[in-house]
């Protein structure tokens, strides 16, 4: 049965090549739409997902702020400063913790030779390395014996590698910063950073020689990873630095606690959104082409509605005639969709690349757009195309199952 109705679609294509080939092509220009929109979305999520890698996984970081709520006889207006003691505080009351490490800032004049910039400089811990998912291209990380030692050595980013030294080695050189001597021990690899300061161009040292440069004891922020649920180690840290501190734990604004897990799904939610959002933009335009197969499909039964007179005289029921131009219909929506997924890969590969990351960042292609076209834009793409060649094609074919075959043998 199957195989006679393929059989009678593809004659009634052949029949009216022309109509048939138009109609295939206006198929196949709103599936290569849907597919080049949601290629695009995939694309777009991936480049801001390679962006947010650089907060490593389980990153909770907390930052000093300002009270706004009253707490016990402390007035609102108060500021928050961090010190080392709250590490062991956090330690201590905070057991899921894993990793933490203080941070320091300064920006710092750094100078190799005759050439100097102004760059970031960070006193860290050796485990903010993987905390952060910082990634040594070359040498090694300082290690757990410089935290304490006041071991005046760098790591530097590959911007001010690049600046400083003009593809020069740089291990074992020695910059200048703010006028005093660190021994580079370690090169981190290019990265795409979507934070407030771009990775590429900052200069770690160990905490203790932060001293150095500026007063280390009050601190400018406190990163550390853990394991286990997030909010639950959110809300503890926020409650021990609270009760340390004496402000209210619902005061959000007295710390900042940065939570990358919920950061992550509030991103994933936005880009699904997006996801969705071009999917029913592709779908209105895969819709104007299902308006054109549907009005070819009514046209057709019209013309041949005498011969579905001649169908039920003979004995053909109701849903032979239905499935007979539903087949028709989906023959043509079948070929459509492959054209038009051919055109979507020879339009994605074409393209390459659209701007997004690069045109804030220096060497940031990795983080442009490409038009992905994965197993679930296919998927997705095919279920959409079904659902508008099915609808196209119903209409018409049920009004040629309805047909009287008394008026239809007898229409002129």
């Amino acid at each position: 049965m199957l195989g006679d109705l393929g059989k009678q679609a593809f004659d009634a294509l052949r029949h009216n090549r022309r109509r048939s080939v138009l109609t295939m092509l206006g198929m196949a220009w709103g599936i290569a739409t849907v597919v080049l929109l949601l290629a695009y979305g995939t694309g777009f999520q991936n480049a801001l997902m390679i962006a947010f890698r650089t907060f490593g996984g389980n990153l909770v970081a907390i930052f000093p702020g300002r009270t706004s709520v009253q707490a016990g006889g402390t007035k609102a207006g108060v500021q928050v400063r961090l010190t080392r003691d709250d590490l062991d505080y956090l330690r201590a009351e905070v057991p899921m913790i894993t990793r933490i490490s203080p941070e320091v800032d300064k920006q710092s004049l750094v100078s190799f030779g005759t050439r100097s910039s102004t760059y970031g400089v960070h006193g860290v811990y050796s485990t903010y390395e993987k905390i952060r998912a910082l990634e040594v291209g070359e040498g090694d990380f300082f290690g757990e014996q410089d935290d304490f030692t006041h071991s005046r050595v760098a790591v530097i980013g590959s911007t001010v590698k690049k600046k400083l030294f003009s593809g020069q080695n740089a291990l074992g050189e020695d910059i200048r910063v703010d006028g005093i001597s660190y021994k580079i021990i370690a090169v981190l690899k290019h990265t795409i950073s979507n934070g407030d300061e771009d990775m590429n161009s900052l200069v770690y040292v160990p905490y203790s020689a932060m001293s150095d440069l500026k007063n280390s004891y009050y601190l400018d922020g406190i990163m550390m990873d853990y394991e286990g649920d997030h909010s639950k180690v959110a809300a503890a840290v926020r409650n021990s630095m609270a009760f340390h501190h004496n402000f209210n734990p619902k005061d959000e604004r007295a710390i900042f606690v940065f939570d990358a897990v919920k950061d992550l799904a509030d991103l994933t939610v936005i880009t699904v959104g997006i996801k969705l959002l071009l999917g029913f933009i592709g779908l209105l335009t895969l819709g104007i082409g299902g308006v054109g197969l549907m009005n070819i499909m009514l046209v057709s039964v019209t013309q041949r509605t005498r011969e579905i007179g001649v169908e039920k005289a003979l004995g053909a029921r109701r849903w032979h005639i239905l499935f007979q131009f539903l087949a028709e219909a989906l023959v043509i929506t079948a070929l459509g969709g492959i054209l038009g997924v051919v055109l979507a890969y020879l339009v994605s590969w074409s393209v390459g690349s659209l701007t997004l990351w690069s045109a804030f960042i220096e060497d940031a292609g990795e983080g442009d757009i490409h038009l992905y076209i994965d197993s679930a834009t296919l998927i997705w793409s095919t279920v959409i195309l079904s659902f508008v060649g099915i609808v196209s094609g119903m209409l018409p074919a049920i009004k040629a199952a309805r047909l009287n075959p008394i008026e239809a043998l007898r229409y002129e």
